[in-house]
């Protein structure tokens, strides 16, 4: 354990825990996009700022991949994380302004928004999905391309491969955006263009998972396929 100070208070943390995972246990709000708890840190949305103490000086952090360490001193409602934060609010604002999510916080960070709901589903690149695929599912069937050497695209992008997608719908459920949406038509389930085939419950026939996920789960559990065709309400 480590001690450290968070708007004053002297808090003991687990150490290599973040910053943002101590002020939540603190009850303390701090705004974020692209945070989930049982995922990897981004740090992508820059909404959770927090000034740090480092070096006797006080600079601004992301809370949610910036870990503790013995000593530390956070602000979390300073002058400027707040203003960090409602900077990076109308950074996103200004590129996605029909998404209901980005205009919900911004509206919270102090910007002034149209009460009208948005009806955008933009993908904001916070990760959640490709992270959800790939450390949850272990599938990888999404992928985070951005630009650099070599590589020809004009903006970052989720890149999406339907050859290692299970159709559980796993990046549906995390999305924040609604941009990963996920559609169910009679015996198929459709993701990002993919149609995948539904298993049907061998005792009360109700379709209840995509036949790739069953197959993928077979293969890694070793439990044989025809007993997977049990719906949970029926096991």
């Amino acid at each position: 354990m480590v001690t450290i100070a968070i708007d004053g208070r002297q808090v003991k943390a687990k150490e290599h825990s973040t910053i943002l995972e101590n002020t939540q246990g603190l009850n303390i709000d701090i705004p974020t996009l692209c945070h989930h708890t049982d995922l990897s840190p981004f740090g992508s949305c820059r909404l959770c700022a927090v000034e740090v103490k480092t070096n006797g000086r006080w600079q601004l952090a992301t809370s949610c991949n910036t870990p503790v360490e013995d000593g530390m001193e956070i602000r979390t409602n300073s002058d400027k994380a707040r203003e960090s934060r409602k900077i990076a609010a109308e950074l996103l604002y200004y590129r996605y302004p029909t998404t209901e999510a980005v205009r919900e916080i911004a509206r919270k960070l102090g910007l002034e928004v149209p009460e009208q709901k948005g009806e955008g589903h933009d993908c904001i690149l916070c990760g959640l999905c490709v992270r959800t695929c790939r450390e949850i599912v272990g599938v990888s069937a999404l992928t985070f391309q951005d630009r650099g050497l070599g590589r020809d695209i004009e903006e970052p992008k989720i890149e999406f491969d339907p050859n290692s997608c299970i159709g559980c719908g796993s990046c549906a459920y995390v999305c924040p955006t609604g941009y990963v949406q996920m559609e169910a038509v009679d015996d198929k389930r459709i993701i990002l263009s993919k149609v995948f085939k539904m298993a049907a419950c061998k005792v009360c026939g109700r379709y209840f998972a995509p036949e790739e996920q069953l197959e993928y789960i077979s293969r890694q559990t070793g439990v044989p396929l025809d007993q997977l065709h049990t719906c949970v309400d029926c096991r």
